[in-house]
């Protein structure tokens, strides 16, 4: 038996098949091969087509199927992780209404902070553990004040992992985990947001059924299962954010646990038992894919940089004269720690939750046309990201967050020794990487939503540590005096 995943991330949806006995990805796949485009009509704006989502859904579940690395009637669950936060609404047909509204989208800060001080902010983060700010509710709330015409027409709105699996299945739930990323879910009462629901006016017939993470969430459909060749009667069996998933992907599910994901987006995501939240509303915190799993309390705490991967993918489109990534990688690793005063603020991908729904723009400071070159703006540029994770981590440590270890699957900028270096000198604290991915673990989520394993425990057993990279205590005092200059160029 062999478990299906699939993560729709902003630049591209990958798939992986997941051997139910070894717990080992045995493909995996992607779609397309150039990365997605985010629209932006307005400086701000951020969206995506959700249909481009599903063709590309299809596409990758086609195309891991042609491996010829297993038979696709052997696969018996189907798990979505998806990037956060996206606004989709359908009409009574299940069309899309308008453009997905997506996680680094702006617009709506100001509609959420309004929100912030009529619901009044000691009782908003009681309940609600962060600001309405630039989420999905306030996205919803903006299309209903700009869009009137289509805000009728919506019968249910989503997030991108609830219409994929919709148009899989012709159904549509959404989950408490869900919904707290999106700022509906009150925490205090276990209940729907009644406070968001009527300072924004909502009628709560928007809102789809909501079911357990890890449940079914509704069958293939005859015809999808026609046409990917797929058994007839499988369930999607569980839907996750794509931080939460990631941090299940690392078997970071329990009190003290930390996970870090650097992709489009940077995020550094810890597990507590306590329902806490940053007064500032810079952290933020939803409910993790195992909350209320046999009664437990399972807060995810999670900072986000926006402009993460996304300005490495920039400086390779705009500056890198055709190099591919790996030899950016190499030329940076040729200059110094510090860059020679060369400082980048990664700040270029909209409104940035840690430094307070800011738009600071990136920012390259400091440069000398006499001693910067190529190699210094790549180098740089990753000490940044690197630098902008290590003032969010500061700040997490205010929530009692103390690691003493970091989770991370080797993807994306952690495949980067300059980035990776840089993030466990800086913070001083060791990073493990593991073989795993956001397609995996939503492939052994949905093994747990369809009853193949009977706790997360029964899942990760296949979970293989990679290594370990350790603080350098010869490169501590240089990443230190090399953070505190950049941070003298962050003015909140």
């Amino acid at each position: 038996m062999y478990l299906l995943g699939i993560d729709i991330g902003t630049s591209s949806i990958k798939a992986s098949v997941v051997d139910v006995q070894t717990r080992q990805e045995i493909a995996s796949a992607s779609y397309p091969d150039v990365e997605s485009s985010i629209s932006s009509p307005q400086q701000g704006w951020a969206e995506q087509d959700p249909e481009m989502w599903w063709t590309n859904t299809l596409e990758v579940i086609k195309k891991i199927n042609s491996s010829g690395k297993y038979n696709p009637l052997d696969i018996v669950s189907i798990g979505i992780s998806y990037q956060m936060h996206g606004l989709v609404m359908v009409d009574k047909r299940q069309n899309v209404l308008r453009p997905s509204i997506i996680w680094c989208d702006s617009r709506a800060v100001e509609i959420g902070e309004q929100a912030f001080q009529n619901i009044g902010k000691e009782k908003a983060l009681q309940h609600l553990l962060n600001s309405p700010g630039n989420f999905t509710a306030s996205k919803l709330a903006w299309v209903k004040k700009n869009e009137p015409e289509v805000f009728e027409k919506c019968d249910k709105i989503m997030l991108p992992g609830d219409y994929v699996a919709m148009k899989m299945t012709g159904e549509i739930t959404i989950s408490n985990s869900g919904l707290s990323e999106g700022i509906f879910w009150d925490f205090k009462d276990n209940v729907l947001s009644k406070s968001l629901m009527e300072v924004y006016g909502f009628d709560y017939s928007l809102i789809p059924t909501i079911q357990p993470v890890f449940s079914n969430h509704g069958v293939l459909s005859s015809h999808i299962s026609e046409q990917l060749g797929l058994k007839k009667g499988i369930c999607v069996s569980y839907k996750a954010g794509d931080q939460p998933n990631n941090a299940f992907s690392l078997n970071v599910v329990n009190p003290g646990e930390i996970a870090a994901t650097a992709g489009t987006s940077g995020v550094v995501y810890a597990v507590s038992d306590q329902v806490a939240c940053d007064p500032l509303s810079r952290i933020n915190s939803f409910a993790h894919v195992n909350h209320q799993m046999n009664n437990e309390t399972r807060i995810g705490i999670l900072l986000c940089i926006n402009g993460t991967g996304i300005l490495n993918r920039w400086i390779k489109d705009t500056i890198s004269g055709g190099l591919d990534y790996v030899e950016m990688n190499k030329s940076a690793g040729n200059v110094p720690i510090g860059s020679e005063g060369l400082v980048v603020l990664p700040f270029g991908n909209g409104a940035e939750r840690m430094l307070q729904n800011k738009i600071f723009g990136g920012q390259f400071l400091n440069l000398d046309f006499n001693t910067h070159s190529q190699a210094h703006i790549f180098r740089a540029s990753q000490e940044g990201i690197a630098f902008s994770l290590k003032y969010g981590f500061d700040l997490m440590q205010n929530l009692g967050v103390k690691p003493s270890v970091i989770r991370a699957g080797e993807a994306n900028m952690f495949l980067s020794p300059v980035f990776t270096d840089a993030l466990v000198n800086v913070t001083q604290v060791p990073v493990e990487m593991y073989d795993t991915n956001g397609a995996k673990g939503a492939a052994l989520g949905g093994g747990i939503g369809a009853g193949i394993f009977s706790s997360i425990k029964e899942a990760m057993e296949g979970l293989k540590l990679l290594r370990v990279i350790e603080p350098n205590a010869l490169l501590k005092n240089s990443y230190h005096d090399a953070y505190k200059k950049w941070v003298l160029n962050l003015k909140i």
